[in-house]
């Protein structure tokens, strides 16, 4: 006979799933943030009208990008392989297949593949007209 302990789990599953169905779909969350990864607040820009934008962004193997900022918010999703991101005097993290997070958009950084195989990275700006959602650092 089952024990108490796993007909509660079982049961709080179907709810679950019941809810997300209920909801008209099933999800599975990724983020919900309200600070960026070096915890700076999301902030939008309002030079215009609202623009968001995405794009797939690629690393080959031992390669990185320059060292750049943010002037809008940006969710990143990892759909390949592993990046570390470098935050200077903040220091780096590693992000893996499937993870998510909110890009630092006043802390300089740069994402480095120090893997075998290529990093792509679903990376989507909420920004606004006028605003540069990548901005190089000098």
């Amino acid at each position: 006979m089952p024990s108490l302990r796993i007909l509660i789990v079982a049961a709080a599953a179907i709810v679950a799933a019941g809810a997300a169905l209920a909801d008209g779909y099933p999800s599975v969350p990724l983020l919900s943030a309200t600070a960026t990864i070096t915890n700076e607040p999301i902030r939008y820009p309002t030079t215009g009208p609202a623009r968001v934008s995405a794009q797939i962004v690629t690393i080959q193997p031992g390669a990185s990008t320059i060292v750049h900022r943010h002037g809008a918010p940006m969710f990143a999703y990892v759909m390949d392989g592993e990046v570390t991101v470098d935050y200077g005097a903040k220091g780096s993290m590693t992000f893996k297949k499937g993870e998510s997070f909110i890009e630092a958009m006043q802390v300089p950084h740069k994402g480095i593949n120090n893997g075998a195989i290529p990093v792509a990275i679903l990376a989507v700006s909420m920004g606004a007209e006028g605003t540069d959602n990548v901005i190089p650092e000098k």
